[in-house]
């Protein structure tokens, strides 16, 4: 049953909802922000990803009738939040992070102002969506600086949910991936795609040959073969004959990468097919991709560690109020969290950032709105989406932001946060 936006929701945003409807606040002024307290262990950096899709959701964040009979029926709302939510629509301002954007510990990436009850009803799907592609697109960065220029294709799919698989591609593409398998993604979002065959294609024929002519029959001679269903050798020597020298790529899957590598380049070179393409698969992630550095490795194809936990840990984003007013007309206060280990820093945030000979060495805010130099744009205005670059763009803000970092911040080995956001002057230091 598809729902609607309203619904990708935690039970609890209704609770607080119905609370503040009920005691008359639920109009007064408020300001929400994400942030992550910590990047992941060792994590140098995170890049922010799904900002693009998230605001159309924000647009479109509705409760249809049905789901409020649904939500009335059961007791998660009462019959005067049940009036609020049928003519429901976000109404307030969003500011935030550039889509590609990189941040650190105590980034304000996203504030969201408006009334506590508008708010506080976007909280989970702001987490879920943020949450889940920039944790994509933080390990995809890592996986493109480890290539070093040569293209990887994100080819997931499989090992994830459907939707999660083509907001993965999105997110991939976003850090710099070429391409993607997933074809909902490519539809859907205008991502490259590309694919050849499985070991099964291959085991379905006669003969490693016969499947070779189907395929180069099909895609021409410019199609990626793979070589490794049962001998590499023996497949690209195969290849050679069936395709010709001009054939475009082969794919190995399988053994010691940087070894089998070689020996292909080698085989290749002496059959003449010396522009063919080695494009390699296999678990990889940026830490195998760095050790193959120095292999003849053309191209990867990233699945498992890019889409799932254990390519990238979780982002951590969490969703705070930081300044509320005692009215709808009120002046806003800050409020904080003081709690131990989760202290946060109130009141509305401008954020700015120091280069040096275009190196980013320091991300610093102020209390107050986003000013001239602000590294937050205007996103959503009344409620309407005022930001929207292709993603082509985003992609370039992505690569742009990269180059911004020193070596030493993109290496794939485990060190502390290149920088954390800090206060520039009379703001309580962030714990």
């Amino acid at each position: 049953m598809k729902v609607s936006a309203g619904l990708l929701t935690d039970h609890y945003e209704l609770t607080m909802l119905s609370s503040w409807v009920t005691d008359g606040s639920v109009d007064h002024r408020a300001v929400f922000e994400a942030f992550a307290r910590r990047l992941p262990e060792g994590r140098r950096y995170g890049m922010l990803a799904g900002l693009g899709r998230l605001l159309a959701l924000v647009e479109d964040f509705r409760f249809d009738a049905d789901e409020v009979a649904w939500l009335r029926e059961r007791g998660v709302i009462n019959d005067a939040t049940a009036e609020y939510l049928r003519d429901f629509r976000f109404t307030g301002d969003v500011d935030g992070y550039r889509e590609g954007d990189l941040y650190f510990p105590h980034s304000p990436i996203l504030t969201v102002s408006g009334t506590l009850g508008e708010c506080v009803l976007l909280e989970t799907l702001v987490l879920s969506v943020l949450n889940h592609d920039t944790a994509i697109a933080s390990a995809a960065a890592r996986m493109v600086t480890a290539a070093e220029g040569r293209p990887l294709v994100e080819m997931g799919s499989r090992r994830t949910h459907e939707e999660a698989a083509v907001a993965a591609a999105r997110a991939a593409y976003v850090a710099g991936f070429a391409s993607t398998s997933n074809l909902a993604a490519g539809r859907r979002h205008g991502v490259p795609t590309v694919g050849t065959a499985a070991h099964a294609f291959t085991l379905s024929h006669a003969t490693e040959a016969d499947a070779f002519r189907s395929q180069v029959a099909a895609q021409g001679v410019g199609t990626t073969l793979l070589v490794d269903t049962f001998d590499i050798s023996d497949g690209i020597r195969t290849a050679v004959e069936v395709a010709g020298p001009g054939l475009g790529a082969v794919r190995i899957d399988s053994g010691d990468l940087a070894v089998e590598s070689r020996k292909a380049r080698e085989l290749l070179d002496s059959l003449g097919a010396t522009s063919t393409r080695i494009t390699v698969t296999s678990d990889l992630d940026e830490y195998v991709i760095a050790a193959l550095a120095d292999a003849p490795i053309d191209g990867y194809g990233v699945g498992t560690r890019v889409v799932t936990g254990s390519g990238h840990p979780t982002s951590s984003m969490v969703y705070k109020l930081v300044a509320v007013a005692d009215s709808p007309d009120g002046e806003l206060r800050p409020v904080a969290k003081k709690s131990a280990a989760k202290t946060s820093v109130g009141g509305r945030k401008a954020v700015r950032r120091t280069y040096e000979d275009g190196v980013l060495v320091a991300e610093t805010f102020s209390l107050g709105e986003p000013g001239p130099g602000s590294v937050q744009v205007p996103l959503v205005r009344k409620g309407e989406v005022v930001h929207t670059p292709s993603l082509d763009e985003v992609r370039a803000h992505a690569s742009s932001a990269l180059a911004s970092l020193p070596r030493e911040a993109l290496g794939v080995s485990h060190g502390p946060p290149y920088l954390t956001s800090t206060p520039e002057t009379d703001t309580e230091e962030p714990a």
